[in-house]
């Protein structure tokens, strides 16, 4: 088929990759056009795509990327892989997906199977993107339409585009049989619901489940704390019990572009319709309010931050992974330099963040170090070193305050 992947981030070069792979016949599009170069230089951005992969599939010509939008012109099948993120009141931001509706409406020359892959709030699929696509597209074209919410794992080896289960439905039979045909290629396990609502809307509960039972330990271990006991092995100790249990770990909030995001369009679609989203609300709260708190136990035990200097150490959201979209470590600095620290912050992954670069872990050079996230690539000996005192958001360094 050809195929025509709107957006090149994290999902959208993925499923383009894997499409092309399997055989079909692939063009790339995004507006950033600096990305765009940099993958044509056979340059990934994303772990587990190899530079050497990229030169393989240009090579073949399966697989090209453009920034030119009539690059998408004769799609049989057109994905949208677009980010759905929060605006500045953290409500839900449909831009992305308004653009992306705009620009496949003026340069689809054919009709089509469009696809939605961006996370979004039930009744997208049906009401923004066939609607939107259908009144700016020519009456000549008569696309067909189904919802596939993207299950992309960063970082994850075990559980890629091929072994993860995929939900899929479409606006009709055919366009469901369509998708299933078009997935079935690179997908082992194609798993297809009753409508597109439905596949919207298990995406957002998936990670609304993950941010509120986040919330619920990070909560439980500040009540754990104030206790006097050790969160991690009460945690540990619920963990024997086989059964109605599920062990998740506490931490300085959470990152990447999911489980931030997506309670917020879960709790807004419920609220529009009427019914009061308390306890996702209170979910979020809790997690954005982390950050805070580990600095306040810093603070606390330092005796005042004022003129001390911190260093952060692992400012991606995630172990082993580069992306720091949504990631707690921001949250932290700025906190930490509110109440006068002299802040820098320590990477082997992060090549630059915020207009800086990442600082080396030399010994005694900092009064503090918080761990946010500990890749395999940071040393614990040289966090211990690095600083007289060491707060481990993570729990994997040992013989030192955590959470």
């Amino acid at each position: 088929m050809r195929v025509a992947v709107v957006g090149q981030g994290y999902v959208g070069l993925t499923i383009a990759v894997e499409a092309a792979k399997s055989g079909h016949n692939v063009v790339g599009f995004d507006i950033n056009a600096d990305l765009v170069d940099r993958l044509n230089n056979w340059d990934s951005h994303i772990e587990g795509i190899s530079d050497e992969e990229l030169k393989t599939l240009f090579g073949s010509g399966n697989l090209m990327i453009s920034s030119t939008p009539s690059a998408i012109s004769g799609a049989e099948v057109v994905v949208i892989a677009v980010p759905t993120p929060l605006d500045e009141k953290r409500n839900p931001d449909t831009s992305f997906l308004d653009a992306a509706c705009q620009t496949i409406a003026a340069n689809l020359s054919q009709s089509a199977l469009i696809i939605n892959e961006s996370t979004s709030f039930p009744g997208t699929l049906r009401n923004l993107i066939a609607g939107s696509i259908a009144k700016m597209s020519s009456p000549d074209l008569v696309h067909l339409y189904a919802a596939s919410p993207e299950r992309v794992d960063p970082g994850n080896t075990e559980w890629g585009q091929k072994r993860t289960p995929r939900l899929l439905a479409g606006l009709t039979p055919e366009a469901t049989a369509r998708a299933r045909e078009f997935y079935s290629a690179f997908c082992e396990n194609l798993v297809e619901v009753s409508s597109p609502e439905v596949a919207e809307a298990a995406k957002l509960f998936e990670n609304t489940f993950r941010q509120v039972n986040i919330a619920l330990v990070n909560e439980f271990a500040q009540i754990a704390h104030a206790l006097g006991i050790p969160s991690r092995e009460v945690i540990d100790a619920a963990s024997t019990k086989p059964y109605g249990f599920m062990p998740f770990s506490p931490g300085p909030g959470v990152g990447g572009h999911c489980i931030p995001v997506d309670p917020s369009y879960l709790a807004s679609v419920a609220e529009a319709a009427g019914v009061p989203a308390t306890f996702i609300r209170r979910a979020n709260e809790v997690n954005m309010k982390m950050p805070a708190y580990v600095v306040s136990r810093v603070k606390e035990d330092l005796g005042g931050l004022a003129g001390k200097k911190v260093i952060v150490v692992g400012v991606s959201y995630k172990t082993n992974v580069a992306d720091t979209r949504e990631t707690p470590a921001e949250l932290i600095i700025n906190e930490l330099k509110k109440d006068g620290a002299i802040v820098s912050w320590h990477d082997p992954l992060v090549e630059k963040w915020r207009g800086e670069i990442s600082s080396p872990l030399n010994a005694n050079a900092a009064d503090a170090a918080i761990v946010v996230t500990k890749h395999d690539a940071i040393n614990a000996k040289d966090v211990l070193l690095s600083a007289a005192y060491v707060f481990d958001c993570t729990g994997k360094i040992g013989g030192v305050p955590s959470i």
